[in-house]
């Protein structure tokens, strides 16, 4: 079960029953750390001359992130594994063309991943395949000695979060997932704000993924790829929470040294987009005309820290409107926006303009407004660029976007012997929203306890620097 468009309904259909009658660990007391596991919170492994990558799965994520290696040093790719040996071929032919290296290839069968890293032993293995697979193979990679990096989100429950975490702490191999977002230029420069103190202490963040996806059911009707939709069908939460967190929570510096996630309280709308976009577009005999979808079409959760600070998370990939992340940062001496990129504060608005009382004021002195527009970006850019996009960004330019940086980062870390800028912990709490916020849904929006992954040493991980 390795690449997305190879899932079976019947397998993955197994997989979320399961997934919805198993216990998992929430409400259990977590166990002390077993003898022999560290905590990899701040945790360096051992440097890596030229790290030997291998990637399962080739679809959409999985192809690009392959031709990505080619332009990054200190790495290379040894192995290409997909469930369909044609599509690992393609792969590898495009690779040794533009690098002059061909990597093996693995395919055919569910396990033929096991096969790859019995016999080429990578250093580090990336992972992009469909969400109900992703624990089980990142814990194999560490476990046959290889760190692991997981599409998003790292696992669609808590056990297999926990699993994870386990397994990075036993074997001491890195696993982080590839929350690709946190490398965004706009992302990158509000990190470099907070971290100067231009907000102030931070109090409340927001955060969504809204991006109409309905046209993806059709592609993936037309390829027998179910695994989506199945998810779709069976859950009801916020399915994608990453890719908005991950950033406010950077910012907020959640789960290292001072606050961590303390609980969630979770609400979906109804659900009627998904039904009605099926019946609209795909044949009467199509089987997703029978599927009762169970997942509301919006959900809107709010996260709440230990330290008392808020943040809103918002998930839609069903309703017709523009795509947005939020990426909002409150502080006490300012605000961080996205979509589009606005900031104000005591530091970062202009000055009010002299009968400017829009604010509700007599005389509008007093009032903040919004810095921006092109202009207001550009001058932004000019003053707090993240030093790593200045250093990465014809590179950048050039391969890919964030991802290209992401995968930078990730192999200069391991070439250097540094820890990651996303430790294992991280990716859990992130990807943690998912199934509580199912939990809270179910109980009418009752709120739900994070699991602290961490046993109590988030205090002890000192918050992600400006990385220069």
């Amino acid at each position: 079960m390795m690449e997305e468009q190879q899932q079976t309904p019947a397998t993955v259909a197994q997989f979320i029953h399961e997934r919805n009658t198993n216990p998992s660990r929430e409400g259990e007391a977590v166990a002390l750390r077993p003898e022999g596991s560290v905590y990899m919170g701040n945790f360096a492994a051992e440097p890596i001359e030229t790290v030997r990558v291998a990637i399962i799965g080739l679809s959409e994520r999985g192809i690009p992130q392959t031709l990505q290696f080619a332009s990054i040093p200190h790495c290379r790719v040894v192995g290409l594994c997909d469930l369909q040996p044609s599509a690992a071929e393609a792969a590898a032919a495009e690779l040794e063309r533009r690098s002059g290296v061909r990597p093996q290839v693995y395919g055919g069968s569910s396990e033929s991943y096991l096969e790859m890293l019995r016999e080429l032993k990578p250093d580090a293995v990336f992972i992009n395949t469909s969400w109900e697979t992703h624990a089980v193979m990142a814990v194999a990679c560490m476990e046959h000695g290889a760190h692991a990096f997981v599409e998003v989100p790292l696992a669609t429950t808590l056990e297999g979060l926990w699993q994870i975490v386990d397994a990075s702490e036993r074997t001491r191999r890195h696993c982080m997932m590839l929350e690709n977002v946190n490398y965004g230029r706009v992302e990158l420069m509000f990190l470099n704000m907070v971290r100067r103190g231009l907000v102030g202490e931070p109090v409340h963040a927001e955060a969504a993924y809204i991006h109409d996806l309905r046209s993806r059911m059709l592609t993936d009707a037309a390829a027998g790829n179910n695994w989506r939709t199945c998810h779709f069908a069976a859950r009801n939460g916020n399915l994608y929470p990453t890719h908005g967190l991950g950033p406010v929570a950077q910012y907020m510096s959640l789960a290292r040294t001072d606050d961590t996630f303390e609980s969630i309280v979770s609400m979906s709308s109804l659900s009627l987009g998904r039904a009605a976009f099926v019946q609209r577009e795909l044949p009467e005999e199509h089987p997703w005309q029978n599927l009762d979808f169970r997942c509301g079409d919006v959900n809107t959760s709010i996260i709440r820290t230990r330290a008392g600070r808020t943040i809103l998370v918002q998930w839609d990939e069903t309703t017709p409107r523009p795509y947005n992340r939020k990426n909002m940062i409150a502080g006490t001496l300012g605000v961080l926006a996205g979509f589009p990129t606005r900031v104000a504060g005591e530091q970062l608005s202009p000055p009010p303009a002299p009968s400017d009382d829009s604010c509700g004021g007599s005389s509008g002195e007093d009032c903040c407004q919004w810095y921006m527009g092109p202009e207001a970006e550009a001058d932004l850019f000019a003053r707090y660029e993240h030093p790593l996009y200045a250093r990465l960004g014809d590179e950048n330019a050039r391969n890919g976007g964030m991802d290209f940086i992401m995968l930078s980062r990730v192999i200069e870390c391991l070439h250097r012997g540094e820890p990651l800028d996303q430790n294992v912990y991280e990716g859990a709490f992130w990807s943690a929203v998912a199934p509580l916020s199912e939990m809270s849904v179910s109980q009418g929006g009752a709120p739900q306890p994070f699991p602290d992954f961490t046993r109590g040493d988030w205090k002890h991980t000192p918050p992600l620097g400006i990385v220069p």
